[in-house]
């Protein structure tokens, strides 16, 4: 994959002084001699129609990367994982644990109004206030900001959030104990300020294109539900002298096979996958356009946990072991995908982690043990498990799924009546505990264990298994205070050993991250998260 040289700021996340900051952005960089288009405009399919685009109300990459490209946060965070001022000019911290952010001069709004501290403090106690119901409300007590978890369990205020603005333009957070990866985590969209004015007067409407106001490089325009999306270049960014393409498209096609015909009729620029069922012969005839990139994201299906029988982890576990991983990882997606036995990754964060003893069993020794297990559960030939699988419409959900439960039919007996939905529906389900087990995945908010393993935390808002395990979740807390990250990983090797003898959620590939990108697309450069901006990108002249 071509990688363009940017300019990068190296910061440590555990500095212990005042930061050493010097001017510097990722942003679109195009190489000397470089002829670009007259036109600057870019359509990319992004997969969905989008839950939301207020940050506090959203929890995908369907959303997150709309809000990516209208919003900015303090910080971002650079493809090699070095941090990056934003909307943040500097910082110092003292101890780690009190952190003072200096806002740049003269950032604005896109209507002209002026960013300050205050918008911050408002927005993240926004987030955290249960009235919101935000997915992500339990983040900013992940990043041990003072008071948060309580905040979000109801006990506090959000008026206590550990948030204060010492005046418009310097913003002060105070944490609990150091949090290593704390720099990393602010870049995450649900951190992003969000405007007290527009909230307060129109609500939940506030986000509709004739109130919308951003502080990212480009601004809402247009929104046809189920049609698209389009943003204009935010003349009033901070760095829109170096931002290029003056507007984009998203579609929200979820149909993979759609996506493709689109791209091949010249419509769009950029797929928002490709489609397993096409990638040997695409790569035959479109060669370099077929854009394969690492990305840290584990697939998995999840149960629900309050719900017989899957309040029994012995039937969790025995369709975990009975799952042919190899065979979907290699045969039914066949694009560099790898079978998984851990939610987080194998490698993250500077951590090595494994699975449980029974991933390295021989398949039949594995199928036995399943088979006993679903027994003593009560479950046999004549008393078969039955349950429904929930997956969100697209293509490849639905193959693996008819993959699954046909190696659950003929490995155990188990009948699986498969059901999809739109994905903002499959949403709701999940989160009012309306299913059996659900498809879903995660994709890394930032480059450490926690932000997979999080999500089984007993009360975390993104917990929508209702999991819940004491030693679980003391191994995450250890885990957290590790100074060190060799000590980290072993409480993180603790967490994902649990799992594997609990199986909240059955893990079953680790992802790799798939486009079609036309040539004359410049700055294409997906990150570890798989995510990619357009304020990146340019298109050359063709």
């Amino acid at each position: 994959m071509n990688r363009i040289t940017y300019k990068t700021c190296n910061y440590t996340l555990l500095a212990a002084s005042l930061l050493a900051i010097t001017p510097c952005t990722l942003a679109a960089q195009v190489p000397p001699g470089t002829a670009l288009a007259v036109q600057q405009e870019l359509v990319r399919n992004n997969g969905s129609e989008p839950a939301s685009l207020d940050p506090h109300k959203v929890e995908s990459d369907v959303e997150f990367n709309l809000i990516s490209d209208m919003f900015d946060g303090l910080v971002g965070v650079n493809i090699d994982g070095t941090i990056e001022p934003h909307l943040a000019a500097s910082w110092e911290n003292k101890d780690n644990t009190v952190w003072t952010f200096h806002l740049r001069p003269g950032i604005t709004w896109s209507d002209g109004t002026a960013i300050t501290a205050q918008d911050f403090v408002f927005s993240w106690q926004r987030l955290v206030d249960p009235k919101t119901t935000s997915p992500y409300a339990s983040y900013p007590g992940n990043m041990h900001i003072v008071n948060a978890a309580d905040i979000a369990q109801g006990k506090k205020p959000p008026e206590s959030l550990g948030v204060k603005a010492i005046n418009d333009t310097t913003l002060e957070v105070t944490l609990t104990q150091p949090t290593a990866a704390f720099l990393a985590m602010l870049a995450h969209p649900s951190l992003v300020p969000v405007d007290k004015v527009l909230i307060n007067r129109f609500g939940d409407k506030w986000s509709r294109p004739e109130h919308f106001v951003s502080s990212g490089a480009y601004k809402l325009s247009e929104w046809v539900v189920n049609e698209r999306i389009v943003a204009l270049r935010n003349p009033r960014y901070w760095d829109d002298k170096k931002t290029i393409i003056n507007k984009v498209t998203y579609l929200p096609l979820s149909s993979e096979t759609a996506d493709v015909n689109r791209y091949r009729a010249g419509e769009i620029d950029i797929t928002s996958t490709v489609p397993v069922n096409q990638f040997a012969q695409l790569k035959k005839t479109l060669g370099t356009e077929v854009n394969v990139s690492p990305q840290l994201a584990t697939y998995y299906y999840q149960f629900n946990t309050t719900k017989a029988p899957f309040n029994d982890p012995r039937v969790r576990r025995a369709l975990n072991m009975a799952l042919d991983k190899d065979i979907i990882a290699e045969k039914v997606m066949g694009q560099g995908q790898r079978a998984a036995w851990v939610i987080s990754q194998p490698e993250i964060g500077g951590t090595k982690l494994h699975g449980p003893d029974y991933a390295n069993w021989p398949r039949e020794k594995r199928l036995t043990e399943a088979k006993k297990l679903l027994a003593e559960a009560g479950f046999g030939q004549d008393h078969p498990l039955s349950f429904s699988l929930l997956y969100n419409t697209m293509e490849t959900h639905q193959r693996i799924a008819i993959a699954a439960s046909s190696m659950w039919k003929k490995n155990l007996g188990v009948e699986v009546k498969l059901q999809n939905q739109e994905w903002k529906t499959m949403l709701d389900a999940m989160h009012t505990g309306s299913f059996d087990v659900v498809r879903y995945a995660w994709i890394a908010d930032y480059d450490d264990a926690a932000t997979f393993l999080n999500n089984f935390r007993t009360n975390d808002s993104e917990n929508t298994s209702k999991y819940s395990n004491a030693a679980y979740d003391e191994a995450l807390a250890n885990a957290a205070r590790a100074a060190e990250v060799k000590t980290r990983g072993q409480y993180y090797q603790q967490a994902e050993d649990i799992l594997a003898q609990d199986v909240p959620a059955i893990p079953v590939y680790h992802y790799v991250r798939t486009h079609l990108v036309k040539p004359w697309i410049g700055g294409f450069t997906p990150d570890s998260l798989g995510y990619y901006f357009t304020k990146d990108l340019y298109i050359k002249k063709h």
